[in-house]
């Protein structure tokens, strides 16, 4: 663990919230990042990373330095936002899709009103349209990516995080890779002659 980590911790531990502070300044990016890929929109990132902190906060005087803090502190944001992802599958969901009595189906569109320039738009387009193929993995899968491509945890963090051995580890990150591109490349695929037609 980083000396400044330690010595944050130790003080976060006695009480200090101006170093709990601090660590959430060198670490709120992070767990962001995770929540963010996780639950797939800002608005329940930036809830989630809150109420992750508020986990780690809680959480801090059992921290016994086992594991690296950064290692501790993805385990517990990734614990939050599949709790939340469980949770979500029990729920019923409500669609924007409105069926009236009139037999009419009526669809709400939002909107963003953000401007952004036109160069920006196809890479913005990729963009999202990959973090919708990583939203509809599984949630192992997607969890795995997000720390391996985009945190870039090594390997044997990953395994401490996720509490499961190595092998596993490159054997999910393998498949999940390998689902992963199988989405892209649906979604990447061209319209055929006939899709078009039926348009």
């Amino acid at each position: 663990m980083p000396l400044e980590d330690q010595l944050l911790v130790e003080r976060s531990k006695k009480g200090d919230r101006e170093a709990f502070e601090h660590l959430v300044q060198l670490y709120e990016q992070k767990v962001y990042t995770i929540a963010y890929r996780l639950m797939g929109n800002h608005a329940d990132a930036a809830d989630l990373a809150q109420d992750a902190f508020i986990k780690i906060y809680q959480a801090l005087p059992n921290f016994r330095g086992d594991s690296s803090f950064s290692t501790w502190i993805y385990h517990i944001t990734v614990n939050v936002c599949r709790d939340e992802l469980r949770k979500r599958q029990r729920r019923p969901t409500v669609s924007l899709d409105d069926n009236n009595s009139d037999g009419n189906n009526y669809t709400y569109e939002i909107r963003s009103t953000a401007p952004g320039p036109e160069e920006m738009l196809d890479r913005s387009e990729t963009q999202v349209m990959i973090q919708q193929c990583l939203d509809s993995l599984n949630d192992d899968y997607r969890t795995i990516l997000i720390m391996r491509e985009i945190q870039e945890l090594a390997y044997e963090e990953i395994a401490e995080i996720l509490g499961c051995s190595l092998g596993t580890v490159k054997s999910r990150l393998s498949r999940a890779r390998q689902a992963l591109k199988e989405k892209i490349s649906k979604q990447m695929e061209p319209l055929s002659p006939c899709k078009r037609l039926a348009k």
